[in-house]
């Protein structure tokens, strides 16, 4: 990604999102489980380093959300990869009428221990306290309002209309509802990326040019034929270079400005709109690492 974009660093990390995880590590304290919301196509980038590491041993839900608009093959391994001695993952799409009801099953299968243990005491009624966190624009809204079962929450396409906290009531569980955060530095360059693709970043402050570029150097890595089926590309087109690439788009699709030349900037917003409709099919951006002899080797 260019200098530009590197040089902006400190304008997706507001004093709200400082607060926010001041007052995660606050709120454990008052909840029997977390729900982790990620994007079910960049799942390892989707994943707050800083919020994992107070988590500590807290028991948790990752969940897949958006998955029906990721590669479902991919999404089955990495459920697989989430699950753990203190954790439980399922995948959903919250737009879909009773998704809620997978990530409740999982809640209470984190839970086991406790609620064997309420049932014992005979306080097999007592409300399940649940803290749901994510980064911005991964779905947390329409997951409460799918939760709830009603518009209990605003949801909006777009990073930060969560500012405060907020408890949900929605049948035998609360929930409190975090704002999303993202973290202060990123260690590599390819998360920032795929988080500027799925809007997390706002999209004000990038080169959307560069972008959409990158979006489609990987969606050509990964779905050749997807993107060539999309945009009609010729064999001769596929060969482009990023930039080149997203010229022969534009083209394809009647983007020209006066004197012929492409409308790189619309061309640019379309293909990074497209994407995040799904309008090139289930992609998942990101593989979870394969198991060798016991150990993680991370997939490219």
């Amino acid at each position: 990604m260019n200098d530009s974009f590197s040089g902006r660093q400190i304008q997706w990390f507001p004093g709200h999102m400082t607060k926010t995880l001041r007052l995660i590590g606050a709120e454990l304290k008052n909840v029997d489980a977390v729900l982790v919301l990620l994007d079910a196509r960049i799942p390892a980038s989707s994943l707050n380093p800083e919020i994992e590491a107070l988590l500590g041993d807290k028991p948790r839900v990752y969940i897949l959300n958006k998955s029906d608009l990721a590669d479902p093959a991919v999404t089955r391994r990495w459920v697989a990869h989430f699950r753990g001695e203190h954790s439980a993952c399922v995948a959903l799409s919250s737009k879909r009428r009773g998704a809620a009801a997978g990530a409740k099953a999982e809640v209470e299968r984190a839970l086991a221990p406790l609620l064997a243990r309420r049932a014992q005491k005979g306080i097999a009624g007592a409300h399940i306290r649940l803290m749901l966190v994510g980064i911005p624009n991964v779905g947390k809204s329409t997951f409460i309002n799918s939760f709830a079962g009603g518009q209990r929450a605003r949801a909006e396409d777009r990073p930060g209309v969560t500012r405060g906290k907020q408890w949900v009531t929605a049948g035998n569980y609360d929930l409190l509802d975090m704002p999303g955060v993202l973290w202060k530095k990123f260690e590599d360059r390819r998360t920032a990326v795929n988080l500027a693709f799925i809007g997390s970043i706002r999209d004000e402050i990038l080169d959307m040019e560069e972008i959409a570029a990158e979006l489609l150097s990987e969606v050509k890595r990964l779905y050749p034929q997807k993107l060539e089926e999309r945009y009609r590309l010729k064999p001769q087109q596929m060969e482009q270079e990023r930039y080149d690439l997203l010229a022969e788009i534009g083209r394809n699709r009647g983007m020209l400005i006066s004197g012929g030349e492409v409308d790189l900037a619309r061309a640019a917003v379309t293909v990074v709109d497209e994407f995040r409709a799904s309008k090139l099919g289930n992609l998942s951006l990101e593989s979870p690492p394969e198991r060798v002899c016991g150990e993680e080797v991370e997939q490219g």
